[in-house]
């Protein structure tokens, strides 16, 4: 099961490479600037980000650690972090190809473990958060940013993203992302909000639904417009849809 999900994330994300990285919602600074403030990031961190896509939050923390280690499953990502890196001049970072589970580094190497915008698709969600914990030495810290649909609209969520995406798996509501830290022997994490937002013609042009799928994901937006129940706080102005994702940033300290 793992190594066919693992194919689904390499098809999509082959394809989505250039258009995620290019995103102005994904891309925008003050949003990866909270999280690298959250984190506490300074001039002696030493930071893995963990499937770190094209590079984004590996950058930010670059900006301001000693040294960034970004891995990834998919080479057509790590090409945009490769060329992210180049146009921003920074020298202090290394790029990975590989897994997550397990993470291939010795426990206690790194200061701060990052993630941003990959939990949903990972099958076993704890058992990554307990690597991004062994990784991290006593008295670092682990963040972690998602999104995190409200419990009572989750599922309907959950079912228009697999949709949008097929290698998604499952958005944690906050209780369960926040739960997750325990579970895995972590301190109660320090909690922000955010929104991603967007236009959903937008969205579809930089996704690769199934044959079909993005006509049945319009149908789910208009449906669930009024009462919204994706809890993406949906609207329609000038004939356009308008959404927000709900995003949750987690930060904890490694005992």
């Amino acid at each position: 099961m793992a190594l066919e999900h693992n194919e689904r994330i390499l098809d999509q994300f082959t394809r989505q490479a250039v258009p995620f990285s290019t995103a102005a919602a994904i891309r925008n600074e003050d949003a990866l600037n909270r999280i690298v403030r959250l984190a506490e990031a300074g001039s002696d961190d030493t930071v893995l980000d963990v499937a770190c896509g094209p590079g984004l939050l590996a950058c930010a923390f670059a900006r301001v650690a000693r040294h960034v280690t970004g891995i990834d499953l998919t080479p057509a990502m790590l090409e945009q972090a490769w060329e992210l890196q180049r146009r921003q001049k920074l020298e202090n970072l290394t790029w990975q190809e590989g897994d997550v589970l397990p993470l291939p580094y010795e426990d206690g190497r790194f200061s701060i473990v990052s993630s941003r915008f990959a939990f949903h698709h990972f099958l076993d969600p704890l058992a990554v958060l307990k690597e991004m914990r062994r990784v991290c030495r006593p008295g670092g810290r682990i963040v972690v940013a998602d999104s995190a649909p409200a419990a009572n609209k989750a599922e309907a969520f959950n079912q228009m993203e697999k949709l949008r995406d097929p290698s998604h798996v499952r958005a944690l509501p906050p209780e369960e992302l926040c739960a997750l830290f325990a579970d895995a022997g972590l301190a109660a994490p320090r909690v922000q909000t955010d929104r991603l937002e967007g236009e959903l013609e937008g969205l579809l042009e930089r996704s690769f639904p199934r044959e079909g799928d993005a006509d049945r994901i319009r149908r789910m937006f208009a449906e669930l417009l009024e009462q919204d129940g994706l809890g993406m706080e949906t609207v329609r102005r000038d004939g356009k849809i308008y959404f927000s994702f709900p995003i949750l940033i987690l930060a904890a300290r490694v005992n």
